[in-house]
């Protein structure tokens, strides 16, 4: 484990339906690299075999990947499910990707180099700097939705960012683990705060242009979106409040202390 280069968090609810077909292409992608590697399914509480189907898959895999599978009840909500693979993870780098590879499993070299040069720390793909690389588009209402969100982030958080809520973003671990130890969002939110958080610590962030599908059976809902606003005052209050401060100090000082080395 303590070899392990990148670590890839997928976050499951109900995705036994196509989890194992996304499993087989991940392993099979990191199988043939140069770097080791591990996968981590964290099953966010599902009420289906998610963790059963994810077992499955691994035990079936002839694959070099170390894979482990994290499972708890009740469901807790992506952001929840993310900070817990993040935070299990063994990498020098972690990344999260969502469990329908929305953004290609093949795309992960673009987050990887910037880290792997030492130009950034975290690397979020976006779909919005580059909309040539979106294949199949969400629905008009959701792709508007998504866009009035993100224009609210930009006024709440002062993130100068066109996406923030793309599911594939690595993080270098090393001065990131405490951003992760700090957040507390469960849901629609978690995507900002720990953008928001890495940026208030000083860490070298990079939107990165990912090509990117949508698939059927999201499960964001309507409600699930109006709580994202919600999280989005949340985060204000908790960052007035100072309740990041220890977290914030932390990575910066490690920051700091990687770049004096």
């Amino acid at each position: 484990m303590q070899n392990t280069f990148v670590s890839l968090v997928i976050p499951a609810y109900n995705e036994a339906a196509r989890l194992g077909q996304s499993l087989e292409k991940v392993l099979a992608y990191l199988d043939a690299q140069p770097y080791p590697s591990e996968v981590l399914v964290v099953d966010d509480g599902s009420a289906d075999a998610t963790a059963q189907v994810a077992t499955q898959a691994f035990a079936a895999s002839a694959s070099r990947v170390i894979t482990r599978v994290l499972s708890y009840q009740p469901n807790r909500g992506k952001g929840y499910a993310v900070r817990q693979g993040l935070l299990a993870a063994q990498g020098a780098v972690a990344v999260f990707s969502d469990a329908d590879l929305s953004t290609p499993i093949d795309e992960l070299p673009l987050l990887l180099a910037p880290i792997l040069e030492g130009n950034y720390d975290v690397v979020f793909g976006s779909r919005a700097l580059n909309i040539g690389l979106v294949g199949r588009h969400q629905p008009w209402l959701r792709e508007q939705s998504g866009r009035f969100f993100n224009r609210m982030v930009r006024l709440a958080t002062g993130l100068p960012y066109a996406d923030t809520q793309c599911g594939f973003k690595a993080f270098r671990l090393s001065v990131c683990r405490p951003i992760v130890e700090g957040a507390v969002l469960d849901r629609f939110g978690f995507d900002v705060e720990l953008l928001f958080l890495a940026h208030q610590a000083g860490l070298r962030l990079r939107e990165q242009p990912v090509r990117w599908n949508d698939v059927a059976g999201s499960k964001v809902s309507f409600l699930g979106g109006l709580h994202g606003f919600r999280e989005l005052w949340l985060l204000r209050q908790y960052s007035r409040q100072g309740r990041y401060a220890a977290a914030l100090a932390r990575a910066h000082a490690l920051f700091l202390a990687a770049r004096a080395s």
